[in-house]
């Protein structure tokens, strides 16, 4: 009986993986992903020289990205049979032989990776090794300390709807938005209605070739890239400087 091994990538920068996902991934034999159809993977880029020559690669290929609506019946029936003939195809895989999983960021931390382990973590062996989240490597690219003292840091999915999104902005020290996309616009407006437009910065593919740190006021209306977040920093209790 092999098992199961989720190796958390990190924010996207190779060098911020862990050396314990490093030392999985170059030594599996198999190796699974997910992507986007007719994508080569985030995940499967960041890893990009690593694999052993005789590694066998397995691209789990969602069935749907955002063609439908995510809140939408159909959208969870395509995932929900995407993952649970995933979830098959890996446990009879891990019957005799060990498998290597790719989670971007963290594997606990809004990864996909979670359906898998839910669907199996009682009938297989599973090893979860954790990594930096994304959110953590964009807030460090800004260059500006994200949560002092007893700030309430929260983080917040672009698709929720946009009074629960301003509620939440209003009442959170620091916080981040990501899954932005399609939903910066909406994003945008809830900001002003918190009142935390003005002191927001979007980060664009933090850690990764291509990064862009920029104030939300001074970005431009363009559509970000799939890996973008928005920050506020926390401005909470610290000790103040000695007066001269």
């Amino acid at each position: 009986m092999g098992k199961m091994i989720c190796a958390g990538l990190g924010p996207g920068n190779p060098d911020l993986m862990s050396v314990k996902s490093h030392r999985a991934i170059t030594s599996a034999h198999h190796i699974a992903y997910f992507r986007k159809a007719g994508r080569p993977g985030q995940a499967r880029q960041i890893v990009e020289g690593m694999l052993r020559a005789d590694a066998i690669e397995h691209a789990m290929e969602y069935p749907v990205t955002t063609e439908l609506p995510v809140e939408s019946a159909e959208y969870n029936a395509a995932l929900a049979g995407f993952y649970d003939d995933w979830a098959e195809r890996l446990a009879t895989l891990v019957k005799s032989e060990d498998v290597v999983v790719l989670c971007e960021g963290d594997p606990f931390f809004y990864g996909s990776f979670m359906h898998l382990y839910e669907r199996l973590k009682d009938r297989i062996e599973i090893e979860v090794i954790p990594g930096i989240t994304g959110a953590s490597g964009c807030w460090t690219a800004s260059g500006v300390p994200m949560a002092w003292g007893d700030d309430v840091t929260t983080i917040l999915a672009g698709t929720l709807p946009e009074e629960m999104l301003a509620h939440h902005m209003r009442q959170a020290d620091a916080f981040v938005v990501m899954k932005l996309g399609r939903n910066l616009p909406k994003v945008r407006r809830a900001l002003h209605a918190a009142g935390r437009f003005e002191a927001a910065w979007l980060v664009e593919r933090g850690t990764m070739a291509g990064e862009r740190v920029t104030k939300l006021t001074e970005a431009g209306d363009a559509k970000p890239p799939y890996f973008s977040v928005v920050i506020v920093h926390g401005n909470g209790r610290r000790p103040m400087k000695a007066t001269p």
